[in-house]
């Protein structure tokens, strides 16, 4: 029996909150609310004192793990000094900071900053920039107005970024609102070379016939995440490099959610050797803290926005809580502890561990492909693997193995028929192994021979590292 206060709490959240992404006609019929109240490295603890391994990040944006006390540190240090001040017109010293530090991490020629406070507002930053930066150098550029997109992509929520994506589950239901795009078959899934030509042989055609008004091309490097993990082939973000670069067009990475080590680089262009003209990064940005959103830009481009007062070329736009010292100064100790953690160094042998974790998965009937690039990966479900038969959506096989999972004592979410695994980049060697296994037990419980009546089962089932019970 939940306590007091969880009921009570339970009973306000399904009263007032609207939750993301979530059916709210089964979580208001769901009596089993998970309220949580507090984290330490990889775990998340619920009201009734529980404690859950936190599978996905807190939606992919916890690094160093929660209540990292060097994160608390500064944040408590710059609420001392100063909590918010405007950038329109004056600069504030945390935001200074970590933009410099930022430039020294980033990409090779990316050395402008510009603030804003999520994803989809950093893939929006991009996407109006170099519309803009075009008709800023007016006469023939002015026609560069169309971008290329791949299907499948995510780029965030708002109306530009929206109509760069192409979901179709998300993003369907807004196509009246949107803007088209030159929308090209994505190569991403099994990571297959000859996808990577195909596609790149499409994109490399239209910039030869309709260059003159294509004003950049929008990617994912390395993977496309919320299509449910799908890898890049290997070369695919080298060779619309050199296309772009061919062909006068901007490349435009977004790496919201492959930055910040989250494919055992820094940033996933590192591994293709690629510096793009505009990028943006988000999500671990600040370790998993606080809200907080950059796109970067080359000299040539924030150039382009350097006219006179009169012509009025400036880039008009931005956000009230833009570059933000509290999140910034916060970021700023995130990037230094990668350094003072050996964060990516230690990183490489989990990476080797999940990769060998998850190819024994693949021994399991339901599971039809597993896919990995670093600590992102999709464990892909399927009624019958051997024909490449889904289960129908609407029998939430992927929803219901990560409920399974949290009665285990791990915290999961699905992408349709995909189980998302996205931990920490702290993960321990113990806590990664418990993950696996309680992934592997979910699916049997979820689709074997006892199916779904096994999930009304407690948390029996694989041990808990020592501390999921502190």
């Amino acid at each position: 029996m939940p306590s007091a206060n969880t009921r009570r709490l339970a009973a306000l959240d399904k009263a007032h909150v609207w939750h993301p992404f979530t059916q709210m006609r089964d979580y208001l019929a769901d009596r089993d609310t998970l309220v949580i109240t507090r984290g330490r490295g990889a775990m998340l603890y619920d009201s009734e004192g529980r404690g859950y391994l936190d599978g996905v990040s807190s939606l992919w944006v916890t690094v160093h793990g929660h209540g990292h006390p060097r994160l608390g540190a500064a944040l408590a240090a710059q609420m001392e000094r100063l909590d918010h001040s405007t950038l329109l017109g004056l600069a504030n010293d945390a935001s200074v900071e970590f933009a410099a530090e930022l430039v020294r991490s980033a990409p090779k020629g990316l050395n402008k900053v510009f603030y804003s406070d999520s994803g989809s507002t950093a893939a929006e930053v991009a996407l109006k920039i170099a519309f803009q930066y075009w008709q800023n150098l007016g006469g023939a550029a002015a026609r560069k107005r169309r971008f290329v997109t791949l299907t499948e992509a995510y780029h965030g929520d708002t109306l530009g970024s929206v109509s760069l994506g192409g979901i179709d589950l998300f993003h369907r239901l807004y196509r009246p609102l949107l803007f088209p795009t030159l929308r090209v078959r994505t190569p991403y899934g099994a990571g297959l070379p000859a996808e990577g030509e195909r596609a790149l042989a499409e994109i490399g055609a239209l910039l030869k016939t309709r260059g003159g008004e294509i004003a950049g091309v929008v990617v994912e490097p390395l993977m496309q995440g919320a299509a449910g993990m799908l890898k890049a082939p290997p070369g695919f973000l080298r060779g619309l490099r050199r296309l772009c670069d061919r062909h006068d067009a901007l490349l435009i990475c977004d790496e919201v959610a492959t930055g910040f080590g989250r494919t055992g680089t820094l940033f996933a262009s590192e591994q293709e050797g690629v510096s793009p003209d505009l990028m943006a990064v988000a999500k671990g940005i600040t370790g998993g803290v606080l809200p907080l959103a950059a796109t970067l830009a080359t000299e040539r481009i924030y150039r382009g926005f350097l006219r006179p007062y009169a012509e009025q070329k400036a880039f008009f736009h931005g956000h009230t809580y833009t570059g933000n010292p509290l999140a910034c100064a916060v970021a700023l100790e995130s990037l230094r502890l990668f350094r003072r953690e050996r964060t990516l160094q230690r990183l490489a042998p989990k990476i080797g561990a999940l990769g060998r974790g998850l190819e024994r998965l693949l021994e399991l009937p339901a599971v039809g492909a597993v896919r990995q690039v670093g600590f992102m990966a999709g464990v892909e479900l399927m009624r019958d693997k051997f024909r490449g038969e889904p289960y129908a959506y609407a029998e939430a096989v992927g929803a219901r193995v990560c409920r399974r999972a949290r009665d285990y004592g791990v915290l999961l979410r699905p992408l349709g028929d995909v189980v998302v695994l996205m931990p920490p980049l702290c993960l321990s060697r113990t806590e990664l192994d418990f993950l696996l296994r309680v992934v592997e037990a979910s699916i049997r419980d979820v689709t074997g021979p006892g199916g779904p009546a096994q999930r009304a089962g407690g948390r029996g089932g694989p041990a808990a590292p020592t501390s999921a019970r502190r």
